[in-house]
């Protein structure tokens, strides 16, 4: 983009705002840690995925190459992110019956279904935790010796041997370490399992053979081997949820710090995503009831509005779900789609794009994006665009097709219709919604009130809103 604005992002390490400068000229590699697939991902699990692909697309946007792998995570990770507990996969492969494989392939899928309704774009690559234990047990020999002790439940990292071990956390201020799990033996507190042997007398579903002894690679380990396999070190952008800032990734560090023999932290900037929370405070699947997509769905929400209830929020501040809050994302959603359809029927995207004042909503949506992603601003230019008069309508669509690109709607193919999704309680049905506002219709070009009252009535009887003047041209919707 001629003239762009220099792109800043926020690093979670340094604490401030840096310019984007990567590692390969005119590319950018970035790793995501992705999920852990004991279970469904609740929709604050997912807000970590949208902000991932916002920066993706955000990084395309600005012209780079775009080398993005997001992990998935099928054994390793304890039911304690404080390096404490069972495996959470064969905890919950136990609890279903299941094989822990069957588990993981189980949960990769539905995170995969709700990650394309959401419209988060194919990473380059989606790295598979267990397809890379051979490399992971390599890694962890080329730095024992140095950097590791041995204990009978496995081999522990010792984090005095790496330079300002925790200084993402700020541990020293912020008692990031004493979260982590007691064990007899450890040298310091803070010490932690890179792999973990299988206890005497058992046999895990998921174990491998090992110089330590059979049993399964620590979570830490997998990301700094899958990061390194995939993007090489240093690499531009390692993000996560802010949780993971405590404990997660400062470990990822120590190991890259020995495994390079270096101070470098494996990537350059480290972003991270803060929480999304209810009023009962930040959700978690602990208790067995948690908000997912599909919850949204079966209450009449199309998943994009809840992508557009968190572009909606900085990244890096905590986003309060409300269903209330979720009803003014999709109301401001239809309004985008309908002016979008209209424009859509009347033009074709222009090649290029010069009218002056599309070209200064252009630039003012691309500072507001190079600025640590303020999608909050990038919207409201999305806005100004759809609802901009006297330009010409090829150049209007193609500059919301830019915006669009980064914000991640599909404006460009999204119908109304689409947005109509039915709530589950719902006891009519669309086909059944529309033969009967068709009979309303002729009743009221036949000044039959009386009958189109009654049909009104029935319609609210089965939970269907009927919007006679509805500004957006909905005609109905189904009441939560």
């Amino acid at each position: 983009m001629t003239d762009a604005a220099p792109l800043k992002l926020f690093n979670s390490l340094t604490r401030q705002l840096e310019e984007f400068q990567p590692v390969h000229p005119g590319e950018a590699r970035v790793y995501t840690c992705g999920p852990t697939v004991y279970n469904f991902q609740h929709i604050g699990n997912m807000r970590a995925y949208v902000f991932a692909d916002t920066l993706g697309r955000a990084l395309s946007f600005k012209g780079y190459a775009l080398k993005h792998v997001i992990n998935i995570t099928d054994v390793g990770h304890l039911t304690s992110d404080a390096d404490a507990g069972d495996d959470k996969m064969e905890k919950a492969a136990s609890a279903a019956g299941k094989s822990a494989w069957d588990i993981a392939k189980f949960y990769t899928d539905a995170y995969w279904a709700d990650i394309e309704r959401l419209n988060i774009r194919q990473p380059f690559q989606w790295s598979i935790a267990t397809d890379y234990v051979p490399r992971m047990i390599e890694f962890a020999t080329s730095i024992a010796d140095a950097h590791c002790y041995e204990l009978d439940s496995g081999l522990y990292f010792d984090t005095s041997t790496v330079a300002d071990y925790g200084r993402l956390a700020r541990a020293a201020t912020e008692d990031g370490e004493g979260r982590i799990e007691q064990v007899d033996g450890k040298r310091h507190q803070a010490d932690f399992a890179i792999w973990r042997k299988t206890p005497d007398g058992e046999t895990r579903q998921m174990e491998w053979d090992s110089p330590w002894g059979k049993g399964a690679p620590g979570w830490h380990l997998e990301c700094s081997v899958m990061s390194e396999a995939l993007l090489g070190m240093p690499f531009d952008i390692h993000t996560g949820g802010i949780d993971h800032r405590e404990i997660h990734h400062p470990n990822e560090i120590a190991q890259n710090q020995a495994y390079c023999s270096s101070d470098h932290s494996g990537a350059r900037i480290w972003m991270h995503n803060n929480f999304l929370i209810d009023r009962g405070g930040k959700m978690s699947k602990s208790t067995g009831e948690f908000l997912r997509l599909q919850v949204l769905v079966e209450r009449g929400f199309h998943p994009l509005a809840y992508r557009l209830m968190c572009l909606q929020a900085h990244y890096r501040s905590e986003l309060e779900f409300s269903w209330d809050n979720l009803a003014a994302a999709l109301t401001r959603l239809k309004r985008m789609v309908m002016g979008v359809t209209t424009l859509r029927a009347n033009a074709d995207v222009a090649s290029n794009v010069d009218h002056p004042k599309l070209v200064e909503l252009l630039a003012r949506f691309d500072e507001a994006i190079s600025e640590d992603l303020n999608t909050a601003v990038a919207l409201t230019c999305l806005d100004e665009a759809i609802a901009m008069k006297k330009v010409d309508a090829g150049q209007k669509l193609a500059t919301i097709a830019r915006m669009d690109d980064v914000l991640g709607f599909g404006l460009t193919t999204l119908e109304r219709a689409d947005l109509r999704v039915q709530p589950k309680s719902a006891v009519t049905s669309e086909a059944d919604i529309e033969a009967a506002l068709a009979r309303r219709k002729e009743a009221r070009v036949n000044k039959d009130f009386a009958a189109s009252d009654a049909i009104r009535d029935e319609l609210i009887a089965k939970g269907v809103e009927v919007m006679d003047g509805d500004p957006l041209g909905w005609d109905w919707r189904l009441t939560i």
